[in-house]
């Protein structure tokens, strides 16, 4: 099953300035990325935040994947 990542993220200006975040929370894709780039794993975020999901962990590798392929794309 493929996760499809607009269904976990939201931005709105309102909230965090308008940086994408998990729906429903005030925690931002950029923070998720930044624990996996350190190398955390999903378990260990999820450790740290209870509330989260794997679903939403890989919601922001599917972000920043979509992202980086629109950047390259120019």
């Amino acid at each position: 099953m493929s996760i499809y990542w607009k269904d976990f993220i939201e931005s709105s200006p309102e909230v965090l300035r308008g940086k994408p975040r998990l729906k429903g929370t005030r925690i931002p894709v950029s923070m998720i990325l930044g624990y996996l780039a350190e190398g955390m794993s999903e378990e260990e975020i999820i450790r740290d935040f209870p509330d989260l999901s794997s679903d939403q962990i890989k919601a922001c590798l599917g972000y920043a994947k979509e992202l980086s392929e629109i950047e390259s794309a120019g």
